[in-house]
């Protein structure tokens, strides 16, 4: 007999480097979400994509539910209760484009659930709030960060080291003791 077909087989685990986190979680975030009734789970991930910025800062999809006697499915929205009949009266546009995303009619009809952002386990949920405009810098703090990046020939590196340079002179000092 030959000496290397008497040793045991072993699997051998071949990668290619690193692997994305999301690929590692993939088989767990699939199983979260097909529990929820989410079988493509884009409509989660891609939500705000979907129905657009407005209506995704007061709603969040919470599960999809399959009837047996009707064709389609019906989609649970999480929202407020203060913004409840702004997005009753987004039901159409939110049917058509979550339908879009699937390619056909998925879903025939949405259900709204209001609670307050913070209340029970699916309440919890924080809603964004509108984004706050950016304070323009001091005219004397770009300057600087300007000329200390003056030299630098790459002008990607020199806008990041500007942009770094502006965020050094313009944070806070530490207090001693704290």
């Amino acid at each position: 007999m030959n000496a290397t077909a008497m040793q045991p087989t072993r699997s051998i685990r071949r990668t290619r480097g690193f692997e994305p986190a999301a690929g590692l979680l993939r088989g767990q975030i699939k199983a979260a979400s097909e529990a929820r009734g989410f079988s493509d789970s884009r409509v989660l991930t891609h939500w705000a994509e979907i129905v657009g910025e407005e209506i995704a800062r007061i709603a969040r999809p919470v599960k999809i539910s399959y009837r047996k006697d009707a064709f389609g499915a019906s989609l649970t929205l999480l929202t407020t209760g203060a913004a409840a009949p702004i997005l009753e009266m987004q039901k159409p546009k939110i049917l058509e484009r979550v339908n879009a995303c699937f390619g056909y009619s998925a879903i025939s009809r949405i259900v709204i659930t209001q609670t307050a952002s913070t209340g029970f386990a699916e309440g919890q949920v924080a809603f964004a709030t509108a984004p706050v405009a950016a304070a323009k810098p001091d005219p004397v703090v770009v300057q600087k960060a300007t000329e200390a990046a003056a030299p630098v020939r790459d002008e990607t590196l020199r806008h990041a080291l500007e942009a770094l340079g502006q965020n050094i002179l313009t944070r806070p000092t530490k207090q001693k003791g704290i």
